[in-house]
């Protein structure tokens, strides 16, 4: 790998972040980390359930611990929950010592993918508009990716192929 320890997939719930950043350690080799299905494990219960049960702040802390840990890994793909990257310390460490993409994808794709989705604890009972502003806000911290890979329009190969090559360019 380079000085760049990991490459850390982030971006807006339904973006795609788990599916694509498993489709590129299986292309590049490496591990995957999904830090969704880690905190899933390490707790014993799907995320809409821990937001249910616990909250969401209790959430956080445990994305937090778990981020962190699977940050300090080495040769590895990351997929971070969408929300992980508004987390100071997180973006501090992506941004610092990682190889970030953002996967962008148009809001109407997103909302269409996200509205009504159980699986979406943040989303669930959000409005059409009130997901289109979560999209907009989350966006700005977003966009301070190292990559911005606008997935519009691009099949999943596609999309993987892009990402790679920036790597092996990187």
């Amino acid at each position: 790998m380079n000085s760049k320890e990991n490459l850390v997939f982030l971006g807006m719930m339904g973006s795609g972040k788990s599916s694509i950043g498993l489709l590129v350690s299986k292309k590049l080799n490496i591990d995957f980390i999904d830090v969704d299905s880690e905190i899933e494990k390490k707790i014993g219960i799907n995320i809409s359930k821990i937001f249910e049960n616990q909250g969401e702040s209790y959430f956080r802390k445990i994305e937090e611990i778990i981020t962190l840990k699977s940050l300090k890994k080495k040769n590895t793909v990351i997929s971070l929950g969408g929300g992980a990257f508004l987390n100071t310390k997180i973006k501090k460490e992506v941004l610092d010592n990682h190889i970030s993409f953002w996967l962008n994808w148009d809001t109407k794709t997103l909302v269409d993918r996200i509205k009504g989705s159980k699986k979406r604890p943040i989303a669930h009972k959000l409005s059409k508009s009130e997901i289109e502003e979560l999209i907009k806000k989350r966006s700005i911290i977003y966009s301070k990716a190292m990559y911005k890979i606008k997935c519009e329009n691009l099949s999943k190969s596609e999309i993987v192929k892009a990402i790679t090559k920036i790597y092996e360019a990187h």
